[in-house]
This record gives C-alpha cells, structure tokens and sequence, in this order.
C-alpha cells in the first residue's frame, strides 16, 4: 500500500479520536476555533469514515454480520427518539450514534490489533502534552477552579474525573505497547501518565490503574490454559475488581462518613432516583440522553434530590445511565455483547506471545471498573464508547491463514 496513504489513514485515525476524547470542546481547544471550524471537523470525521466504510464494503458487512448484538443496541439508541420524553433532543444527537459506529468499523476493519494499540497511545500521547501546555500557559481553563478541587489538573479534558479517565487509558496503552516500539518511549509515556493521574488528584483513577496493573500482571504470569474453571476465575476476578474500587476510592465514606460524603458525594440518592424511574418505563427506558437533558422534569428532580438544584449531566453509572435511556432492553444486549467480547479477549489472552494481545482484556475491564461512578458508555460522543465498538468489531474476526496473510495483513485485527 502507498505509504503517503496509509499515513493519511493514520492521520484521520488520531484526528477521529481526538475529536471523540473531548478535546475540541468549549473548556479546551473550543476556545481558539469557530464554532463552524468544530462542526466542520464533526461531519469531516462522520462523512469520512462512512464513506471508507462503504469502500470497504465487504469487510463492513462482514463485520456487522458477525456483531448483531452491538448492531441491534446502536438501532435502538439511535431509535429511541420514538419513544424519548424530549424527542427533539434524542433525534438531534442521534448522529452520534453512527458517527461513532461507523467511526469504530474503519477503525477496525483497516487496522491490526498492534496498529490500534500504537495509534491510541500516540493521540494519547498528543493530548497529554497539549494538557500540560494549557496548564502551563492558560491555568484557568487547565485547572480546575471551583473550591472543592480547586488547582487539581483536567488540561483539555474539561474536569478532572475525565482528564483521570483518559491518563489511566494512556497507562493502560503504553503499558500494552508492542515489543517493537522503543523502552524509552514506552516506559516514559507510562510514567508522564500515572504523573498525570496524580495531578489531577482522581483518587478512583488512580486506585483503577493500580488494580489494573496487578490484573494485567497476573494475566501475564498465570495462564490456565484449556481449562472451564479460568472463565469462573476471570470473572469473579472482573467482579473483585469493580468492589475493590468502591472500596478503596470510597472507603472513608463506606465506613464512617467522616470527612466527605457518605452518599459518595450524592451518587446513591442520585441512582435511588433512576431506579425508582426506570420501574416505570422498565423496557425501552426514556430515550438517550433524555432523563438528564437541560429541560427534563426528571433531571429537575434529581438536581433537587442531590441537594443543589444542578442538573447532574448523567448518572455517575455507565450502566445505569444505559438503562434509563434504553430500557432493561438496551441493557441485555450491552452484556450480550459485552460478555461475548469479554470471553473472546480472554481466549487471546491466554494464548498471546505478543503483549499488545493483552489490550483488549485490559480495556473491557478498565471500561466496566470506570463506569461504576462514572457515565463513559452511551453518554455523548465519547472516545471510550468508539473504542469499545473496535474491540467488538476487532475480537470478532477470525485469524488469517497463512495463504491470505500478506494479501491481507492491513485487515487483519490480529497481524503483528
């Protein structure tokens, strides 16, 4: 293939997931650029990527054929403006669905498993030293600035949680880098993230990279391969995971209540509400992103039930805010697809000689651990939804024969 094109390739890539990580927001990059320069590059990204999708037509059917389960739960998101409580809001952020949808298929179809891993780190990589520069020279927009976290950093992520997010998502790249990329780079770009994560004093963020490492590391070092009983083993390990988070991050407020708040600063009346919500519309839920947008009469009242009067933008739940905007219905594919993912990353896992093999388990753990007080799923166009979409698309392929593999290498997810 040209090299001139597979850059360009490799360009809109890390431009795409810029794009999803936020960065181009109001509180960030947003400020330097028109507001027509932004939507310019929404429809450059969403126009693209559908059009290469269609290019590459065979592989995209091929790939939605094999991934019913995500391809159902996106027609559902992106439906549920029928039945939405603020209809005219669900329809105008639809798009996102099928931006990110169509976004994840190029992403998976055109690049190997290690091209993936190499790309994300690298716009990791961009978006930390830009968040350091904006720190450095414009500190009202790269720290925070309101009294309950005031100088903690969020550079150009727009708060400190997400900037935490994205860092743990940087150690997690780097730290699952290729054997061909340079220790150097490797070891330093983990390191300048796990610096970050400190900075942004994200205690979930920094108990979920520790948790992550040690999962990883034990991957590493102890495969029981061929045997039923790693699959109860994984999972009770995914399980302990996700209760070691809420421990450690919330242990203060588990245990006493001194000092901060025991409702784990007003999550728990905030889901009391959404679940006493959602019995009411227990199927299809109340449409995407409808529950908590600017004119809910249910975002009125949990702004009341949390004690401020602020209408929460989400849940602080992934899986929650899921369900509220799709029903127990949207739910049930969501772990269809993701448990099916899940069991496949593990099968690659086990058998892998190379360590970028590790980044797909890594990643679905990292996605559920993160969402259990945080909204990083459906909300939005978000980097984290897309890559989940990848992975999907990604885990779903079977490997090459030898015969087809350098006719086809640039398709193959898993070709090192």
């Amino acid at each position: 293939m040209n090299p001139l094109l597979r850059l360009a390739e490799k360009c809109f890539i890390i431009l795409g997931l810029t794009f999803f990580s936020g960065v181009f927001g109001i509180h960030s990059l947003g400020i330097f650029f028109p507001k027509a320069l932004v939507t310019l590059i929404r429809f450059f990204i969403w126009g693209g990527s559908t059009f290469l999708v269609c290019i590459f037509w065979k592989n995209t059917i091929r790939m939605l054929s094999q991934n019913i389960s995500i391809c159902i739960l996106s027609a559902l998101a992106f439906l549920s403006f029928i039945w939405s409580e603020l209809p005219e809001f669900t329809w105008f952020n639809s798009r996102d669905i099928w931006m990110m949808t169509f976004f994840a298929l190029y992403f998976a179809t055109r690049f190997s498993l290690k091209e993936q891993v190499e790309i994300i780190a690298y716009t990791l990589l961009i978006g930390s030293i830009l968040s350091i520069i904006f720190v450095i020279g414009l500190p009202g927009i790269g720290k925070e600035v309101d009294s309950d976290h005031l100088g903690a950093w969020k550079g150009l992520y727009g708060h400190k949680n997400l900037f935490g997010s994205m860092m743990v998502l940087k150690s997690l790249t780097f730290f699952t880098l290729p054997k061909n990329n340079s220790q150097i780079y490797k070891w330093g770009g983990f390191s300048l993230a796990i610096f970050l994560i400190i900075l942004s004093t994200s205690k979930t963020s920094l108990v979920v990279t520790s948790l992550l490492i040690l999962i990883i590391l034990f991957y590493k070092n102890f495969r029981w391969q061929g045997k039923i009983s790693v699959i109860f083993i994984d999972i009770g390990i995914l399980i302990l995971g996700c209760v070691a988070l809420l421990v450690f991050s919330y242990w203060v407020e588990l245990l006493t209540g001194l000092g901060r708040d025991p409702t784990l600063t007003g999550r728990t009346p905030l889901w009391g509400l959404m679940i006493a919500r959602l019995i009411e519309k227990p199927l299809l839920g109340y449409g995407r992103g409808a529950f908590f947008a600017p004119k809910s009469r249910y975002g009125i009242e949990a702004g009341q039930i949390v004690g401020t009067g602020w209408i929460p933008p989400h849940g602080h739940n992934g899986l929650l805010d899921l369900t509220i905007d799709l029903g127990l219905i949207g739910l049930s594919f969501f772990l269809i697809t993701y448990f099916t993912s899940f069991a496949r990353s593990l099968k690659l896992a086990y058998a892998a000689k190379n360590v970028e093999n590790i980044w797909p388990l890594a990643y679905l753990i990292f996605l559920l651990m993160n969402n259990i007080t945080e909204s990083l799923l459906l909300y939005q166009t978000n980097i984290f939804w897309v890559l989940f979409i990848t992975l999907v698309f990604t885990l779903s392929q079977k490997p090459q024969t030898k015969q087809n593999h350098n006719q086809k290498k640039q398709n193959h997810p898993y070709a090192t």
